[in-house]
């Protein structure tokens, strides 16, 4: 089976703790995946809040999500405690990649591998504009 393979940075500009709880439990017993999108945006809203900004003002820009991308390692289940590792690459005019990895807090299993690819959007003008200089140098 052929699986889906992407390098992930050697440094992360930040990082956050995520709690697994009762609703990210599928009916086996541990994170489904729809869950850990979910607490990929969470980290990513942090993340973007960290440097300020929100999803849908980035210098007067919102960001849409153009690609996703996750590689499972390993299962969480229900109370366990998440950190999320997030490094920013792979720059072109219109956007970026968010990189994720994902491991226990508690013993540093890792969890899962991810990447988001971003662009910047102008909803007034209903298309796709280039990257905000100022958003590429917080996280450069």
């Amino acid at each position: 089976m052929a699986r889906i393979r992407f390098e992930l940075p050697d440094t992360y500009c930040f990082s956050t703790e995520l709690d697994v709880r009762i609703q990210n439990i599928n009916y086996a017993g541990h994170v489904g995946h729809d869950a850990f999108i979910s607490l990929l945006h969470e980290a990513r809203i942090r993340f973007l809040h960290h440097i300020g900004y929100t999803e849908a003002d980035v210098e007067g820009y919102a960001t849409i999500i153009s690609d996703l991308a996750v590689v499972y390692k390993a299962q969480a289940r229900h109370r366990d405690r998440l950190r999320c590792d997030i490094a920013v690459g792979e720059f072109n005019k219109y956007g970026c990649d968010i990189f994720y990895r994902v491991t226990h807090a508690q013993n540093h299993t890792l969890i899962l591998e991810a990447k988001t690819g971003i662009v910047f959007y102008n909803y007034l003008e209903n298309k796709v504009t280039r990257m905000p200089r100022a958003f590429a140098k917080a996280v450069s």
